[in-house]
Order: C-alpha cells, then structure tokens, then sequence
C-alpha cells in the first residue's frame, strides 16, 4: 500500500486513526503493531513473514547483547551473528541477481561456483528469480542499528517484543524512511503523549508531503518519460528530461518523507528531518548534509566512524570514505550504475575536502551554487540509467551537439511543461517556509491553512482517480 493511493487516504488512514485513538492506551502499540503489518502486508502478504522473523532476531539480539554486556566476548559474538544475518538476509533478496550477473562475465568463476553448489548439494539461489521485499533496506539498517546501539550502550534495549516490533514495523516510515533509529523513538514507543496540535501540525505536514508528490514528482515524472531517452530530444531535450529526474526524485522522496513525518506526528511520534533543501547547497558536501539525512548519519554513525574516520591518517580517510560511498551506492540498488554513482560522490567529496575546498570558498555564491547544480544533475543522470549502455548514450547526449537542440514534438513538449518547472524550481527553494514562518502566528492562519489542505486533498483526488497508480521511487531501494 502507498500513501499516494484512494484505499489509503479514504480508507486505511480514517480507520487506522479513529481505532487508534478510541484504543486504551496500554495497547495502541498493540493495535499500531498488527495495523503496520497489515499495511506492508497488502501487496506482498507472504513477505510479512520475512519481517516478522527480522523483528523477531533482533530483539532477540539485542536482549542477548544486554544479557552479556559485562562479557565483552560474548556481547561482541552476539552482536556480530546478529549483523551477519541482517546483512545476509539483503544481501540475499537484493543481490543475489547482481551477483548472478557479475559471475556471468568471469565463465571460470561462475562454473566453479556453480559446481561447488552443486557438490554440497546447496540450494543454487543465482538460479532463482528471487523478489526484493518493499522497504528491507530501510528496516535492516533500523534493526542493525538497533543492536548496534544497545552494544554501545547508546540505546536501551526493548523490554517489550510488541513495542519492537512497532518501531520496526511503523508504517509511516516502513516502506520508504526516514531511517528512524530506536534510540530517538525509544521514549516514544512507551511515554508519548498524542496532542491536537501535533495531530493538526502532522496533518499540514502530510499534505505538503502529498502536494509534492502528486502535483510536483509525477507532473516531472511525465515530463521525464516524455524527453530523456526519446529520438529527438537533442542537447535541449537530454538536459530537461535529466532535470525533470532531478525534481521528480526530489519532490518523490522528499515528499514521501514528510507525509511520513506527518503520519507520525498524528499518531505522537515526532521524527527527525530527512531533507534540509539540498537544491540550494553551495558544494557536494553541503548538499550530502541536505539530502537524505538519516541515510548519510547511519553511514557516518555505524560505517565510518567505525572504520577510523579521520582519526588514522588521510591515506585511511580517503580510503574509509571510498568505501562508504561504495556502500552506499550499493545500498540504493543492486546494479552497476549505482556503484558508479557512489564512487562518483566519494570521489568528488574527497576532492573538495583536500583540494577544492580553498578555491571554492572564494568564487562568488552564484557560481558555487551552479557547480554544485551541474554535478548532482549529472550524478542523478547516472542514477537513473541502470543500463551502462544507454547511461552512455546519454552522457554522449549531454555534450553532443550533432543531434541539434531538440525536434518540434520535443519543444513542444518542454514548453509544455516549463511553468511546471518553475513552480519546482521555487518549491525546492525555502521561500514559501521564510513567508509562511512570517505569518505562522497571525489569528487566522488556521482558515488558510485548512483551505490549503483541502485543496491540496480535492486536486491531489482528482489526480489519483486519474491514474492508476503512482508508486514513490525509493520503493525499489
């Protein structure tokens, strides 16, 4: 199920709310719970199963690593299984085909790979056509981190399966983030206090989420579609259809993250910012401190950090920061073009710490901010072609002027959607935050407020009923 939907703004969202709130307090985590499950488990029931068992291990996990904490072999050893499963449980459902992929140009390796299978009599899963699970990469690194946090003494371990499972579970950032670690919702889980006001702010929240995805991320979604890979498109076309993806990915995964807040809100959670602006960002570095904030904090926190930082020389620093850029390309998705991707960031963020950093500092604003501009316009380029053939194809695009500008049909096209484009363009701006935040305490806001909301509910229905569907982007990650 997605938030996007007519069965989730009319019927899952009203029920789950008024069931929730008519609940006795004790059990609305028992309530939120089975709800969350019923949630995750609408398009791909059987797949439940495979997050129960996650919720199951690691609580198990983390009970065992706070038994032992006065035996450091012992806590150490069960953390460490604990992470291994995790890690082999995505790496299973999310790379298995990738691999299969990899050993299919080396024929020597992948025949004594194979034969190998075949000689213990394991199952041979590069054989199988094995479905990613919605949302696993999310709820893995929540569960890691969890057990991680409880070693380190950083987070409490959960006294309760149900109160776990509810953090693991909770469908507003299920499928898709903010990575909401259990040491900032730990108090949460058992003493929050749901308030009209947080229920009226998640309310606002969510629609602005909503707006963003339907009337922004799917209007630059078509206009994507329409231009980037068509015959036609041109110099013109191949960067409009490139900028397209830039804010369709954005207003998507921004706007899925603040319904999620929203949703969380409404039901007395408050979860931490997972988007800052980025479009505005002077750098690259800036623009990862913007952009997807809870990705970026679990690698520095649970991956950097632990491979030395910058505590052992910049040779290892360079090297601990390839290998998280590495990691977190891969995150996104099992395919070459990510790997490229993260090893396109590292390298460039290593470049502006230990070289650029002086240079940039001193050009003027303008020009800094159409650098960093022009290096996440290609870098979402690179993110959107898993085909390095045509990924090619389109970087040849980018600069090849022999195709001309763009045909008619194209121009048509851009011209078409160009106000649509200006409206992304101000809305990745703060400019409509600064001037609601000067008129956020007037006596009658409320009535502005209420009319945007309902506006933004009609115009997104009547887009919905539209369309079929309108899945968000970060579901395949």
């Amino acid at each position: 199920m997605v938030f996007s939907s007519l069965v989730f703004l009319f019927a899952y969202l009203p029920l789950t709310m008024v069931i929730y709130y008519i609940t006795p307090r004790k059990w609305r985590n028992v309530f939120l719970f089975f709800i969350n499950l019923v949630f995750y488990g609408w398009g791909e029931p059987l797949l439940v199963l495979l997050m129960v068992f996650n919720i199951i291990f690691n609580y198990i996990g983390g009970w065992l690593v706070d038994k032992y904490r006065q035996d450091q072999k012992e806590k150490k050893l069960f953390l460490v299984l604990t992470c291994i499963l995790d890690i082999g449980i995505l790496f299973v459902f999310k790379y298995t085909g990738f691999m299969r992929d990899i050993l299919a140009t080396f024929p020597p390796v992948k025949d004594a790979v194979y034969n190998g299978i075949s000689f213990l009599h394991l199952p041979n899963l590069f054989e199988m056509n094995i479905s990613l699970p919605v949302g696993i990469s999310f709820y893995t690194f929540q569960t890691m981190s969890y057990v991680i946090d409880v070693y380190r003494d950083d987070a409490p371990v959960s006294k309760r399966l149900v109160n776990f499972g509810t953090y693991v579970a909770l469908f507003p950032q299920l499928i898709a983030g903010p990575i909401v670690r259990y040491r900032d919702v730990a108090e949460q889980l058992t003493h929050r206090r749901e308030t009209l006001a947080m229920f009226t702010k998640g309310v606002k929240l969510f629609c602005v989420g909503l707006a963003k995805k339907i009337l922004i991320a799917d209007q630059m979604a078509k206009l994507t579609e329409a231009v980037i890979n068509t015959q036609g498109n041109g110099v013109l076309g191949t960067w409009v259809g490139v900028i397209g993806y830039t804010f369709q990915l954005y207003f998507d995964f921004s706007g899925y993250s603040d319904m999620a807040c929203g949703l969380g809100n409404m039901l007395g959670f408050e979860f931490l910012k997972n988007f800052n602006y980025p479009y505005i960002s002077k750098s690259i570095t800036e623009f990862w401190r913007r952009w997807h904030i809870s990705l970026s904090t679990w690698f520095k926190e649970y991956v950097y950090i632990p491979l030395g930082g910058n505590r052992k020389g910049i040779p290892r620093q360079i090297l601990n920061l390839m290998i998280v850029w590495a990691l977190t390309g891969l995150w996104h998705g099992a395919a070459y073009n990510f790997v490229l991707w993260g090893m396109y960031y590292g390298i460039l963020l290593i470049l502006e710490k230990f070289v650029l950093k002086r240079f940039l500092d001193k050009l003027p604003s303008v020009i800094q901010h159409i650098y960093t501009i022009f290096i996440f316009v290609i870098g979402w380029g690179l993110f959107y072609f898993t085909d390095i053939n045509q990924l090619l194809v389109f970087m040849q695009h980018l600069f090849d002027g022999s195709r001309g500008v763009c045909d008619e049909h194209t121009l048509n096209v851009i011209l078409n959607y160009t106000p649509m484009l200006v409206i992304a363009g101000v809305a990745s701006t703060p400019l409509a935050s600064k001037l609601y935040s000067k008129v956020a305490g007037t006596r009658y806001i409320w009535i502005a407020e209420t009319l945007f909301c309902a506006a933004v509910l009609m115009l997104c229905t009547a887009s919905l009923v539209r369309q079929e569907y309108s899945p968000f982007i970060y579901f395949r990650f």
